[in-house]
């Protein structure tokens, strides 16, 4: 068991099925016995719940804005993350999400090409020096980020709104 590493696991609300290909990453992670950090969101944070829990895996922490999980299908700990109360919107779950980022040993990011929060999330970990493993859904592929330059490649395959926002977060 590799329990002590922390994978921090996201990605849209807009996206709620898993792949097979990232099935078969999780399953990877249930093997390897790593810990896994998700949010409480609908989307993607609640379904890799539900793979887990359907798994029956234990080693899972459900990070919630001041201690409200929205979702925790695994009734696994829920780490509480103060957030100050005149935080709203996007700032107030993006606490968690740093809270996250800077536990976890490295990433793994499933991102639709357009979700500011995803991003937001590939951003922190590269920050902190740590590796994200991204699966870029629209083009049914990983790719392992472990430098800004190569973040430049997976920006490439966004729209061009998507692109302005990216530019805007930097």
């Amino acid at each position: 068991m590799m329990d002590n590493l922390q994978i921090f696991i996201a990605g849209p609300r807009a996206i709620s099925s898993l792949t097979s290909e990232i099935e078969s990453r999780l399953y990877s992670i249930y093997e390897k016995g790593l810990r896994v950090l998700v949010g409480d969101a609908d989307g993607i944070d609640t379904a890799v719940q539900k793979y887990f829990s359907q798994m029956g895996y234990r080693n899972v922490i459900v990070y919630a804005s001041n201690g409200k999980a929205r979702n925790n299908l695994g009734n696994w700990t829920v780490k509480a993350v103060p957030v100050h109360d005149n935080v709203r919107g996007f700032d107030f779950y993006a606490m968690k999400d740093k809270a996250m980022a800077n536990v976890a040993d490295y990433g793994f990011m499933i991102w639709n090409g357009k979700s500011k929060g995803t991003f937001n999330n590939i951003m922190n970990l590269l920050n902190r020096n740590k590796k994200v493993l991204v699966y870029s859904n629209p083009q049914n592929m990983f790719v392992c980020i472990d430098s800004f330059e190569k973040l430049e490649a997976v920006i490439g395959f966004c729209d061009k709104s998507t692109k302005t926002l990216i530019k805007k977060l930097r």
